[in-house]
């Protein structure tokens, strides 16, 4: 297997840059029924050809996060991102599983930093439109309130990290990326994270 670990390059940025995997669409009696017309994903794999370890891997529920960079060249990028871990520590770190011919990895590559961002269940149209399951009019960015922060935009009202890039290395279909986190904005009053579990969204 093919094998490429990264370091930033001499401008600051990433050799290369990635983006993460989208969340599948809500169960039925979900926030976007009105707007879609299946209450599942209709070109997802069937359970029975996926492998095992994908299977197990939707078996444990996940954060929905949403990973942003400002591109200097086309625009802001972004794509959920909920196979990733916050690890504490002096500097603390960042690590996620994303995508290495996403947008968001390029424009991420390109700044050498990136935003993420906390979603809340009532997030769960704006995952869509950044996972690409649902149409989004004028770009995914259009949806909601945003924030300007030096490290990429976030959504109005939720905790975010701005994060520094410093590695990633392939791990089997996807980029393990290491960012070092530079600055937290906890949101004041919470609602519950958007989760989502053998693909759907989970509802509290």
């Amino acid at each position: 297997m093919r094998r490429r670990s990264w370091r930033p390059s001499a401008r600051g940025g990433p050799d290369r840059a990635a983006c993460g995997t989208a969340p599948p669409r809500p169960a039925a009696g979900g926030d976007n029924e009105a707007v879609s017309i299946h209450a599942s994903d209709p070109f997802a794999t069937p359970d029975e050809l996926k492998s095992p370890v994908r299977r197990l891997r939707g078996r444990l529920p996940a954060a929905v996060t949403l990973w942003t960079a400002a591109g200097e060249r086309q625009g802001d990028k972004g794509l959920t991102v909920s196979s990733m871990l916050v690890v504490d520590g002096d500097p603390g770190r960042v690590l996620g599983l994303v995508d290495e011919e996403s947008d968001l990895w390029e424009a991420a590559e390109s700044a050498g930093r990136f935003a993420v961002s906390l979603l809340e269940e009532e997030d769960r149209q704006l995952a869509d439109k950044f996972g690409g399951l649902m149409p989004a009019p004028g770009g995914p960015f259009a949806t909601g309130e945003w924030e300007r922060t030096e490290w990429g935009p976030v959504p109005r009202g939720r905790s975010w990290a701005g994060c520094r890039l410093v590695g990633a290395t392939e791990k089997g279909w996807s980029l393990l990326v290491e960012a070092v986190i530079e600055r937290v904005e906890l949101a004041a009053d919470p609602a519950a994270p958007l989760i989502h579990e053998r693909g759907r969204y989970r509802r509290s």
